[in-house]
């Protein structure tokens, strides 16, 4: 590709964001607090197209976008009626009965020259160690024991379960004071520049269904699986994963709550699929993620609602979806966020980091003096890359698995792998070792937490391991076993924590059943 010369390019001063929900707000919260000083924002949305509201469920990478925000995080809580998250548990994946948890904490400690699954696996071999991997991380033992607090120093590592449409309204409070202007009107038709020279075929502007045309220099495709600008606009093509990631459809309820919260997520695997359980401050999301080939909606919506606890607040909604990414995220002056610009599956709770990070890759990459092809050349292969990253850790659940009881999970066993992640399955096997690239999402301890909880067992140790006897073994082991147990006990029960830690911000923001919130309590 040609460099763009300097000469021929457009200044960004008005950035337009088709599609509101939480990818459209998201972004503005964040081109508002960062450059809302020298640029026009709009977001076009209509209240006649729903959201799908991806992503009830967070990752801890969420700390991050709020600290670039300077969000205060009782009030985000209380507006969003929100709990904690220390990770997510595995019911039945790796074969009937059997349950684990993939939780957000490290995991012992490291030697460096090991890491702490060979101390671990050579401790099981001797009959030092504890059964349960997870018994030497504070997150994974508080998860299980429901309980939680923010530790001095060290820290938790944690995430949110939140309800998505209250967090977009809470973005949209936060970003209108900032200078973000929102239109209200749905999107008729996309305008493109027709005449000769660099802008050919750049979108320049958004009709609306009352005649309006939004003009704009950049444009940010938040349409969600419409994908009105980059896909049905700019024709960028769709790569289908579908013959990798099995699920294609779901279906979603919200139910009153009838327990505590649970500082976790429960996924639950299920005969063509799996079964979540978000739990909030005022109700859980529900829903049931499958393979139409292998189940009907009609019987999903029955199977999810014969396993659901609660009275239902609203009828069960089917969303379809097809796995894969656009072969470019950034095309002429066109960047997708969010759903326009791929889906994978609600799994590991990365709907809102991708979102997350492809709002934060545009702000490193922003065009200030225009259009550079080396900066979208960049944006694409970092967005590539961390989806693939993605795509082969949520591969990794379903093909790493005992089940053959159903032919979802036998043709999931069966099917070919990308090769990435083949090399990292062999690499474990063979020597419990895992190696991150820099800047992957999941890091070390994630990778070993599902390896281990799918049932793959190391074939050999470290040799770090295999120096020391069994007392310095098991000194070690239970050292660290016993700080951990000290530590999560000493902590109060995750809903009595929420209740005590979000009541005041509530009734200082004045949130009530509704959810309304005054735009002037969003900022610090």
């Amino acid at each position: 590709m040609n460099p763009t010369p300097s000469s021929t390019r457009t200044p960004t001063r008005r950035v337009v964001i088709a599609g509101g929900g939480t990818a459209g707000w998201m972004v503005a919260a964040l081109l508002g607090k960062t450059l809302g000083k020298r640029l026009q924002i709009t977001l076009v949305e209509s209240d006649e197209i729903g959201t799908v509201g991806v992503g009830e469920a967070t990752i801890p990478t969420l700390l991050v976008y709020h600290d670039l925000l300077e969000l205060n995080e009782q009030e985000f809580m209380a507006a969003t009626l929100a709990t904690f998250k220390l990770g997510i548990g595995f019911e039945h994946w790796r074969a009937k009965d059997h349950q684990y948890i993939h939780s957000f904490g490290l995991t012992g400690r490291d030697h460096w020259s090991a890491g702490f699954q060979h101390f671990w696996l050579k401790g099981r071999e001797r009959g030092l160690a504890s059964p349960e991997y997870g018994d030497y991380c504070a997150e994974h033992l508080a998860a299980r024991e429901g309980r939680f607090a923010h530790l001095p120093r060290a820290g938790m590592n944690y995430a949110f379960h939140l309800d998505a449409t209250r967090y977009a309204r809470f973005l949209r409070g936060f970003s209108e004071p900032l200078g973000v202007q929102r239109v209200e009107g749905r999107i008729v038709d996309v305008l493109t520049h027709e005449d000769g020279g660099h802008h050919r075929g750049h979108v320049k502007a958004l009709r609306l269904d009352g005649g309006r045309e939004i003009e704009g220099d950049l444009f940010i495709d938040c349409t969600g699986f419409r994908s009105l600008l980059i896909g049905a606009t700019m024709g960028v093509p769709y790569e289908d994963w579908s013959h990798w990631l099995p699920c294609d459809s779901a279906v979603a309820a919200q139910t009153a709550s009838v327990s505590e919260a649970i500082p976790y997520t429960r996924s639950i695997a299920r005969e063509a699929g799996w079964q979540w359980r978000i739990p909030l401050q005022h109700r859980v999301g529900n829903g049931m993620v499958y393979s139409s080939r292998h189940l009907a909606d009609e019987d999903a919506k029955r199977l999810l609602l014969d396993r659901i606890e609660g009275e239902v607040l609203a009828p069960p909604r089917v969303l379809k979806f097809r796995p894969g990414q656009r072969a470019q995220a950034w095309r002429g002056n066109v960047v997708a966020i969010g759903l326009a610009g791929g889906f994978i599956e609600p799994l590991e709770s990365t709907s809102i980091h991708l979102i997350q990070r492809g709002a934060i890759k545009l702000m490193q990459l922003f065009p200030s003096e225009g259009i550079c092809d080396a900066d979208v050349d960049e944006y694409n292969r970092q967005t590539r890359w961390e989806m693939e990253h993605i795509r082969d850790f949520i591969v990794l659940h379903y093909h790493v698995t005992q089940r053959d009881d159903t032919a979802f999970w036998r043709a999931c066993r069966e099917m070919d792998i990308p090769a990435s992640l083949r090399q990292r399955i062999e690499l474990f096997q063979e020597s419990g070792r895992v190696f991150r690239a820099p800047n992957e999402l999941f890091a070390e301890n994630s990778w070993i937490q599902v390896m281990l909880g799918q049932g793959i067992v190391p074939r050999r140790g470290n040799a770090t391991a295999d120096l020391m006897g069994d007392e310095e073994l098991g000194h070690f082991l239970e050292s660290i076993r016993a700080g951990v147990q000290r530590t999560v006990m000493q902590l109060p029960k995750h809903e009595a924590y929420v209740r005590d830690y979000c009541a005041a911000a509530a009734a200082r923001m004045g949130v009530g059943a509704a959810g309304s919130v005054p735009a002037a309590a969003m900022q610090r």
